[in-house]
C-alpha cells in the first residue's frame, strides 16, 4: 500500500509538470494579456504531433522538444500578427477566431497524422530506471519534472525581474499609459503570445511522451489548462504552480480509486475556491 501511495504521488507530480507548462502558457495569454485563446489545446496537440514526426524521422527526442515548441511559436506569431490583432479587445471575436483556429488545426491533424492514439518514443538514455523510496520509477518522468521547474524559474525571472516583465504587468493594468511612455506594448504583447504558444508546443511534446496524442484530445487539454488558471488565479504564475500540483494529485488518485469520477473530481476544488475567492487562489480582483 505504501509503495502504491508513493507511486501515485509521483504520477501526480508528473501530471502536474505537464499541467503547469500547459497552464503557464495560457496564463500568459489569458491572464496577463486578457486574450481569450481557446486554441491553446490545439497548440498542444499540434506541437505533440510535430514532435512525434521529428522523433520518428530522427530518433532525437530533445530535437523534437525544440522543434515542437518553435513550430507552434511560429504559428502563434503568424496568427497574432495577421489575425488576432485585428480583433484585439473584443472578447467574442477573439473567442470565435481562436475556436476557428482550433478546429482547423484539429482537422489538419486528422489529415497528416494517424487517427489512433500515438505516443512519442523516449530514448533509453533519457529514461533510466531509478529506485526511490522502495519503488522503481522511470527516469524520464523526473526529466519532465526538471523541465517544468526550469520553465517555472525562467518565467518568474522574466516576469518579475526584467523590463519586459515589468512592461507586460504595467500594460495589463493601464495599456494607454504604457503606450504614452513610449513603450511598444503591441510588440510586447506579440512576444508574450509567441512565448505562450511556444509553451503550448513544449507541453504537447511532454504530454505526448507521457500520455497519448489522439484526435479530440485538444478539447480535454484545453479544459485542464482553463481549470489550472481559474483555480490558481488568472495572471498568477504561483497560482499556476499550486493549482497544477493540486490537479495532478487529484487526477492521479482519482484514476486509481474512482476512475469513473476522475475527471469530475477536478472541478470540485475549482468550485470550492471560486465560491470563496472568485478571483482564484492567487488572482487579483479585477
Amino acid at each position: 500500500m505504501e509503495a502504491k501511495f508513493i507511486l501515485l504521488i509521483l504520477n501526480g507530480l508528473t501530471l502536474a509538470s505537464i499541467l503547469f507548462v500547459l497552464g503557464s502558457g495560457l496564463t500568459l495569454a489569458f491572464g496577463l494579456m486578457r486574450v481569450v485563446n481557446l486554441s491553446h489545446g490545439a497548440f498542444y496537440l499540434l506541437g505533440g504531433y510535430i514532435g512525434y514526426s521529428v522523433v520518428k524521422a530522427t530518433d532525437n527526442w530533445p530535437l523534437a522538444l525544440i522543434v515542437g515548441g518553435l513550430s507552434i511559436a511560429l504559428l502563434g506569431l503568424i496568427f497574432e500578427r495577421f489575425m488576432l490583432t485585428r480583433v484585439r479587445g473584443g472578447d467574442l471575436p477573439e473567442t470565435l477566431l481562436t475556436v476557428a483556429l482550433a478546429m482547423i488545426i484539429a482537422d489538419q491533424a486528422l489529415v497528416y497524422w494517424a487517427r489512433n492514439p500515438i505516443t512519442l518514443n523516449v530514448p533509453t538514455y533519457l529514461n533510466p530506471s531509478i529506485k526511490l523510496l522502495g519503488i522503481t520509477y522511470p527516469g524520464f518522468r523526473f526529466v519532465m519534472m526538471g523541465v517544468s521547474i526550469l520553465i517555472a524559474v525562467s518565467l518568474w525571472l522574466l516576469i518579475y525581474k526584467t523590463k519586459l516583465g515589468a512592461a507586460v504587468r504595467a500594460g495589463v493594468d493601464d495599456r494607454e499609459t504604457v503606450n504614452a511612455l513610449g513603450i511598444n506594448i503591441t510588440l510586447i504583447y506579440t512576444t508574450v503570445f509567441v512565448l505562450s504558444a511556444f509553451l503550448g508546443g513544449i507541453a504537447g511534446v511532454l504530454g505526448g511522451s507521457y500520455l497519448q496524442l489522439s484526435p479530440g484530445g485538444d478539447a480535454i487539454i484545453l479544459i485542464y489548462s482553463l481549470v489550472v488558471i481559474i483555480l490558481g488565479g488568472m495572471g498568477s504564475l504561483g497560482g499556476a504552480v499550486v493549482s497544477s500540483l493540486i490537479l495532478g494529485q487529484i487526477i492521479s488518485f482519482g484514476l486509481a480509486y474512482a476512475p469513473q469520477y476522475a475527471y469530475f473530481l477536478i472541478f470540485i476544488p475549482m468550485a470550492i475556491v471560486l465560491s470563496i475567492r472568485p478571483q482564484g487562489l492567487f488572482g487579483r480582483k479585477l
